[in-house]
């Protein structure tokens, strides 16, 4: 157990950030890279503030993490400087912790105990910095080694698409013995994570260096295949014994709106791939904010992304528009009960937003403006209300007179409708489900037999957490539907929902 009365002793204290001025002239993450001693001091103090609280929130599936991981036992461990036990502890439930502690938002630190009256507490334990210095630490501790099985089944896994999701099932295939193969269109492995998140949140060479271990264990990376146009469904199936599908769910919302046709107006993915290619030394991005007018349309994380890369990329100036009204700034507990995922402003924001640029709340854009050329000018805007119908469909409408609003670059950042269109889907005949996305059974099979998915391609757009969880599940029923029994473990059902969403 923790330290039981830490938390009265030791004050919160986050991971210190560079200064705003440094960091946002390159693409180095934004946090400051502390002398490993003096970080280990530190956030072993913090690790005194986890509480004997009983039940602890924070490894629930439901309100805290989906994986389980085992908070409280790893603070203990980091408390006492055991950094090799709380490594062994923490990649027990996590296959990818460098990555969870650098991107995910953290539902295990809104479902600690001590989040709640923060006034009194202090706040919650600071387990993302926690969880990422254990990874840091274990790495340049010597301490993550490749895991090869001791017995190859012979039996042969195809894992389609190589984000999080896929990385975690072909991890945990490969070390149950079977040859894992893993198919990814793109010119690099690592899907979101390679092309999708920006540098200054996880630098590639950290992505890289796990890709190394996987390598090592004896997984095998297959760049640049589209399955079903480059490798044909039939090979695929020919070839191995069992499928999983990885393949997120990229397929972005779009705003029709007039002007929509105009340069200047790009899908936010269209910005961010670029941009991360152009940090792999892959060319100049073809879409730029520099020296530009931004707007993104949009207030999540995507458009976050967007923010932060716009302000390395030299914008003159950014604004983002989100069409809810501006967060409380303290938890409502008749809308997000403690311990939910809050709807608190703290909870929107991310580092970049520190960075500078104006938000816009109770916003939505009536028009796109272009000059004689085709180009984007100007961007129209109202304010709206948001509400929803007697089927829970979103309504927004504008009550206020429009407004023009100088914009060169207009990033839409408004989420994903699900799965893409692919060749793959119609050669194995799997249609997508009301949400776009896979369905599955209870074993996360699909209606083709041997094909399984996982990710954001069976629950849609989410968290990495989520992501890592149902790849490590879909690994375990393919290793039982493969063996016959299974010990891998098997984090979350098919259909789990937060407790946020339920």
């Amino acid at each position: 157990m923790a330290d039981p009365t830490g938390f009265l002793k030791v004050p919160k204290v986050d991971a210190p950030k560079r200064p705003v001025d440094e960091r946002v002239g390159d693409w180095h993450e934004v946090y400051e890279r502390q002398d490993p001693k003096d970080r280990e001091r530190e956030v072993s103090e913090q690790a005194r503030r986890c509480m004997d609280c009983g039940i602890p929130f924070c490894h629930s599936g439901t309100a805290g993490c989906p994986l389980g991981n085992l908070i409280p036992e790893w603070n203990d461990l980091v408390r006492r400087g055991r950094w090799d036990a709380a490594s062994d502890r923490l990649h027990a439930t996590n296959n990818f912790p460098e990555f969870t502690g650098r991107l995910c938002p953290a539902p295990c630190e809104s479902a600690c105990v001590l989040s709640i009256g923060e006034d009194t507490t202090g706040g919650a334990v600071t387990i993302k910095r926690i969880e990422n210095t254990i990874a840091d630490q274990a790495w340049r501790l010597g301490l993550v080694e490749p895991q090869p099985a001791a017995i190859a089944t012979g039996r042969s896994v195809a894992v389609v698409g190589s984000g999080p999701a896929g990385l975690a099932a072909a991890q945990q295939l490969t070390r149950a013995g079977h040859h894992v193969t893993v198919y990814e269109r793109d010119n690099r492995i690592g899907g979101l994570l390679r092309y999708g998140i920006p540098e200054y949140k996880l630098e590639k060479s950290t992505l890289d260096r796990r890709l190394a271990q996987m390598r090592a264990e004896g997984t095998r990376f297959v760049t640049e295949c589209e399955v079903g146009v480059d490798l044909s469904v039939e090979a695929l199936r020919g070839q191995h014994d069992a499928v999983v599908l990885a393949v997120g769910a990229l397929r972005a919302r779009d705003n029709l709106v007039e002007g929509r046709e105009l340069r200047g107006v790009h899908l936010a993915m269209d910005h961010l791939v670029p941009a991360n290619k152009q940090c792999e030394g892959d060319g100049e991005s073809p879409i730029s904010a520099k020296g530009k007018h931004v707007v993104i349309i949009g207030g999540g994380d995507t458009g976050a992304d967007c923010l932060g890369t716009a302000h390395r990329q030299g914008a003159i100036s950014v604004t983002q528009l989100d069409y809810n009204p501006e967060p409380p700034g303290q938890r409502d507990e008749s809308r997000s009960p403690w311990p939910t995922w809050p709807l608190v402003l703290r909870a929107r924001l991310s580092p970049a937003h520190d960075e500078g640029g104006a938000r816009r709340y109770e916003v939505a854009v009536q028009r796109f403006v272009g000059d004689d050329d085709g180009n984007l000018r100007a961007l129209q805007i109202a304010e709206v209300k948001v509400q929803r119908d007697a089927e829970g469909r979103r309504i927004v409408t504008p009550v206020g007179e429009p407004i023009e609003i100088p914009c060169d670059l207009a990033l839409l950042a408004i989420g994903f409708e699900g799965v893409e269109h692919m060749a793959l889907l119609d050669g194995l005949g799997l249609t997508l489900n009301g949400r776009g996305a896979l369905p599955c059974g209870s074993d996360w099979q699909t209606e083709a037999p041997g094909v399984f998915v996982c990710g954001d391609a069976h629950r849609g757009a989410s968290l990495i957490v989520w992501a890592i969880a149902e790849g490590r599940s879909a690994a375990h029923a393919v290793d039982a539907y493969l063996m016959g029994e299974s010990e891998l473990p098997a984090p979350v059902r098919p259909g789990a929902l937060p407790l946020a969403v339920i």
